[in-house]
């Protein structure tokens, strides 16, 4: 689920609350960068469930308006298409999702059926929901255009469910993008209810992905003083002090990488941490970032100071 600019983004606002703490406790700092990549799972896991609860929040409103007393024709032979869309019945009886939400007891929509109710009434009110609600019959295709819009268009942009969200843990503000777009992606590749084509996707790529996280936290954090010194002369026109907190933790992550991770590529490094610099520090600041490293690697290069390994590294 998580890319590599993703755990840089995660270790860069670590390192950023540390500074703001003046904490210097690293095992408790990398214990808390940990707990909030692996909140990550759990807000996947709500996000998802969230059309598993709306497709039953519809059929307990059937069923409950088929029983009153005075019924009108409709309520007793209602239109079942959203209900029986093979897609949100598929995610249903999903094993694999079954297991994650109770093996992470992932309880939300229990406690807060209040916003699934207004989530269904929205798509409800859709024309979304209209068009796709214009006839009776389920094709598998059509199901799953439906739920990608539905989910795409409705419920990852609603405001009361972000705020909701935000609310509930204020580091799932910079992974919602993250996590809608990885649902949207897996809905999209849905094949067909006999094959089983969706599983609640792991965290981590891969071990050496979750050796990331460590590395480049703690490298970053226990070579400050050493990180800071390689750039320190090269801002002539900026005192220290004047330098944005983020930038300085930007261009020490990014330092750290050059020489302490043979195994990525400097533009890799320089690209990922502009991309960073652009959407979480001031407005000029990529620039100034850009400028500094692309001195350092020169003067790394011609000093032999950087080592990388591979084709196509430097």
């Amino acid at each position: 689920m998580l890319n590599r600019r993703h755990i840089r983004l995660k270790v860069m606002q670590s390192i950023y609350a540390m500074h703001q703490n003046n904490s210097d406790n690293l095992d408790k700092e990398e214990k808390f960068l940990f707990q909030s990549i692996e909140n990550i799972q759990d807000l996947y896991l709500i996000m998802i469930s969230a059309l598993v609860e709306i497709r039953k929040a519809e059929d307990d409103f059937i069923d409950k308006s088929s029983k009153k007393h005075l019924a009108t024709k409709e309520e007793r032979n209602p239109n079942r298409k959203f209900i029986n869309n093979q897609v949100l019945l598929l995610l249903d009886e999903n094993n694999s999702l079954s297991m994650a939400l109770e093996e992470r007891k992932i309880t939300n929509w229990k406690n807060n059926d209040d916003y699934i109710l207004l989530l269904l009434e929205e798509i409800k009110n859709s024309k979304q929901y209209e068009q796709y609600m214009s006839n009776t019959v389920n094709t598998f295709e059509e199901d799953k255009q439906f739920v990608v819009d539905m989910f795409t268009e409705i419920i990852a942009p609603n405001e009361k469910l972000y705020d909701y969200l935000e609310d509930y843990k204020l580091t799932w503000v910079d992974d919602i993008p993250l996590v809608n777009t990885m649902i949207a992606k897996q809905l999209k590749q849905i094949k067909s209810p006999e094959e089983r084509s969706f599983f609640v996707p792991k965290l981590f790529k891969d071990a050496d992905d979750k050796e990331f996280v460590c590395n480049l936290f703690r490298k970053t954090v226990l070579n400050d003083s050493e990180l800071g010194k390689e750039f320190i002369d090269k801002t002539p026109n900026w005192d220290a002090d004047r330098i944005a907190e983020l930038d300085t933790i930007i261009l020490k992550m990014a330092i750290c990488e050059f020489l302490k991770f043979p195994s990525i590529p400097v533009k890799v490094t320089i690209n990922e941490y502009l991309e960073l610099a652009k959407e979480y520090s001031t407005p000029k600041s990529s620039i100034f970032i850009n400028g500094i490293l692309d001195n350092l690697v020169k003067e790394f290069q011609k000093d032999n100071k950087m080592v990388k390994t591979g084709r196509g590294l430097m």
